[in-house]
């Protein structure tokens, strides 16, 4: 899973794969070797990383955490990478048209629009399956779908087109989703 991890201005993308039992990490697409014991289940954590140890105190909602290390405080926002999709996906119809494109890869279960099409304001267009998850991608604004670069059963990639919505404005400007 990739989450977006913010501390003040500075935004990370940390991905986390856990294999045969074994916990890989990678910050920015950087390996970053690091154990870990948790003390007790209020976000008491021992870390280690590069032979030091270091006393974390983790608490929070899962998007808004505060994280006290070596008696410094972060206050950090976290977002997975279906939230992130949702957001992206919501700001491109709202730009008054566009390409609504994939930032993860997944199959596309299922295609709810036709070309030609209107489509109002959080109205579902297609539902993606990724990462064993269905995501439904909706249209943020009004617009007409002016074309449809995926049918049902179709794998597609990150940055992959899905839908072009044309708005009030005819803009199609290629915003990620």
């Amino acid at each position: 899973m990739r989450y977006f991890v913010t501390i003040g201005e500075r935004e990370r993308e940390v991905a986390l794969v856990e294999r045969l039992g074994e916990l890989r990490i990678e910050v920015d697409g950087a390996p970053f070797e690091l154990d870990y014991q948790e003390i007790d289940r209020l976000g008491q954590v021992i870390v280690l990383h590069a032979g030091r140890s270091y006393a974390v105190s983790i608490e929070g909602d899962g998007r808004e955490v505060n994280v006290t290390l070596a008696g410094h405080h972060y206050a950090t926002t976290l977002e997975d990478e279906r939230e992130r999709a949702a957001k992206l996906a919501a700001r491109a119809a709202r730009g008054g048209g566009g390409t609504v494109a994939a930032v993860m890869p997944g199959v596309v279960i299922e295609v709810l629009v036709t070309e030609g099409q209107e489509v109002s304001e959080g109205q579902p267009m297609v539902i993606l399956e990724a990462m064993k998850m269905q995501n439904e991608i909706r249209a943020a604004g009004a617009g007409v779908v002016r074309t449809l670069h995926v049918s049902a059963g179709q794998a597609v990639g990150a940055g992959d087109a899905l839908v072009e919505l044309e708005g009030a404005t005819g803009a199609g400007d290629r915003e990620p989703a």
